[in-house]
């Protein structure tokens, strides 16, 4: 028998209890980050401290809280890292239900590879993008103009960009799965070439520093992921099922009967 539906309550329900949980996560890494609040923050700023002057390499508040206030931003963001897998499970078994039951049992793989490649983006745009962009914008600094970066603003900057890589680096998983479920072909995406491009690079001006390598930075690796998802599509994408006659069927679930 197919799976009875449920109403909209009850998975409103579900999805309030899934984002408990993941709150619950967040909130116990952040305890045990905060505990290491000084080391974290340190590590974050490397990027920035090493371009700045080596006479002026550090970092000021204005605001009295302000300190305080970024020590906590910056254990919230290391707590959402470390629960990662946390979410990224209550996103599945959220998802999980609509899906076939040979699908279902990706779980373990879904956990891992969406952790990494969230981790991997994230880790993209320290290493490689934060040098190049904090180098480019620090050499306006003159004898007259120094760069007396503050803790606040130079966390919310990091904050974004390191969100936004770990997002972006979710694109062939996304495909994968979409592809999957049938939502998504590979001629769709291939179709839709062009559009992606223009949309990569108003991306990357939105959320990169204002200077065209940067931009690049983070447009040329959209663009390859692009191209690896569609290349997941094609490969891993749900093929339609025909009858003897060649018409096009549905897929059921084996051993299943229309409800």
């Amino acid at each position: 028998m197919a799976d009875k539906k449920l109403p909209f309550t009850v998975h409103l329900e579900e999805l309030r209890r899934r984002l408990i949980v993941c709150i619950v996560a967040v909130l116990v890494g952040f305890l045990v980050c905060y505990a290491f609040k000084e080391r974290i923050f340190q590590f974050v700023s490397i990027p920035l401290v090493a371009s700045l002057p080596p006479d002026n390499s550090w970092m000021i508040f204005t605001g009295v809280t302000e300190a305080f206030f970024t020590y906590l931003k910056v254990s919230f963001l290391a707590g959402f890292f470390l629960s990662l897998p946390v979410i990224f499970y209550q996103l599945w078994s959220f998802i999980a239900p609509g899906l076939y039951s040979k699908e279902k049992r990706l779980v373990v793989p879904f956990v891992i590879f969406s952790t990494l490649f969230f981790v991997t983006g994230a880790s993209f745009g320290y290493f490689v993008v934060f040098p190049f962009g904090f180098q480019f914008l620090l050499g306006f600094a003159t004898d007259t103009i120094r760069p007396f970066p503050s803790l606040k603003e130079y966390l919310s900057f990091a904050t974004k960009l390191l969100l936004a890589f770990g997002m972006v680096f979710e694109l062939p998983l996304i495909s994968f799965f979409l592809s999957k479920a049938g939502i998504l072909t590979h001629q769709t995406l291939a179709r839709n070439r062009r559009y992606f491009i223009v949309l990569a690079f108003i991306a990357s001006a939105a959320l990169t520093p204002p200077d065209v390598a940067t931009q690049l930075l983070m447009a040329g690796p959209l663009l390859v992921l692009f191209e690896i998802s569609v290349l997941v599509a094609r490969i891993f994408g749900r093929k339609p099922l025909t009858d003897p006659s060649g018409d096009l069927v549905d897929e059921k679930e084996p051993g299943t009967t229309a409800g």
